[in-house]
């Protein structure tokens, strides 16, 4: 059975795609730096070739887990936006997924510490209601995508009552 609709729905555009600031991954590409120069000096040091074979495996552990998950970390958690939505992903081998739907979103809330003031960066907070608010963590430019999200909630909420007269 088909449903029939009297007016037209607008598609849902992707407005705006995010993630974490950038900053947050200094501290892992210096940490594989430094072990890359570690095992530079001390691999092929060592009189027996074990010892050899166990730095080389330690230092490529330690690569593998302080500096390669701290990147596929965050390339596995991003942010979208769009003209109707905030839709959160999260997560490498477990993926979660949250959905913020415009319409339910009662306040945008901004918060800078001075770090992340320095870095031009920020946490956004989504109050949804009696619901525990949804926060996008060290976003940049969260000043900017605070009033790119406020637009679009007034837009939505627009749309909506134009719908309602109809």
């Amino acid at each position: 059975m088909a449903v029939q609709q009297d007016a037209p729905v607008q598609a849902e555009v992707i407005v705006l795609t995010l993630r974490r600031h950038g900053r947050v991954l200094t501290l892992p590409v210096l940490l594989l730096l430094v072990l890359a120069a570690a095992g530079g000096y001390f691999v092929g040091s060592f009189a027996e070739s074990w010892m050899n074979w166990a730095a080389g495996l330690g230092g490529a552990a330690l690569a593998l887990v302080l500096g390669i998950g701290p990147l596929m970390s965050w390339l596995a958690n991003r942010t979208t936006v769009t003209n109707r939505r905030v839709i959160v992903r999260r997560g490498f081998f477990v993926q979660r997924r949250i959905e913020v739907p415009l319409s339910r979103v009662r306040e945008v809330r901004s918060r800078r510490g001075p770090l992340q003031r320095m870095f031009g960066s920020g946490d956004v907070e989504l109050v949804v209601g009696a619901d525990p608010a949804t926060v996008l963590k060290d976003v940049p430019a969260p000043l900017a995508l605070v009033d790119a999200l406020q637009e679009l909630i007034e837009r939505n909420y627009l749309s909506q009552q134009a719908e309602l007269q109809v």
